[in-house]
């Protein structure tokens, strides 16, 4: 069954910045995850994970709060560039079991998106 995702993460993060959460992707089907070029075995598919950001918060700080502050099971700060507070998204997810608590950098390296862990403090 589906995680209520946006009964938890997005929710906790508008409260905390009194602003709304842009939701860019969230459910997807196989068939959608295939033709964008992701896996359908994606956390999209099976409406575990959303992809957002809030208007005016540096996806670096929102990311840093997820992490700080939420029970999420990935953490992704896709496409994020160092002095560009508006560059990129945060990927987020959360399952019912088993999370695993997992914070990683989404890059483009000659043309592939490269996945880092990384640390956020």
């Amino acid at each position: 069954s589906l995680v209520p995702l946006e009964y938890t993460i997005p929710l906790h993060v508008r409260d905390h910045f009194g602003r709304p959460v842009v939701i860019s992707s969230g459910y997807r089907s196989e068939a959608v995850c295939e033709a964008i070029g992701s896996s359908s075995k994606s956390q999209h598919a099976r409406g575990e994970a959303a992809d957002f950001e809030i208007m005016g918060v540096d996806n670096m700080q929102l990311a840093m709060w997820i992490n700080k502050n939420t029970g999420f099971d990935q953490l992704i700060l896709e496409f994020y560039e160092p002095g560009d507070p508006n560059s990129g998204w945060v990927h987020c997810s959360a399952v019912r079991e088993g999370s695993r608590a997992q914070v990683l950098k989404a890059s483009k390296v000659e043309g592939r998106t490269k996945y880092e862990n990384i640390l956020l403090i």
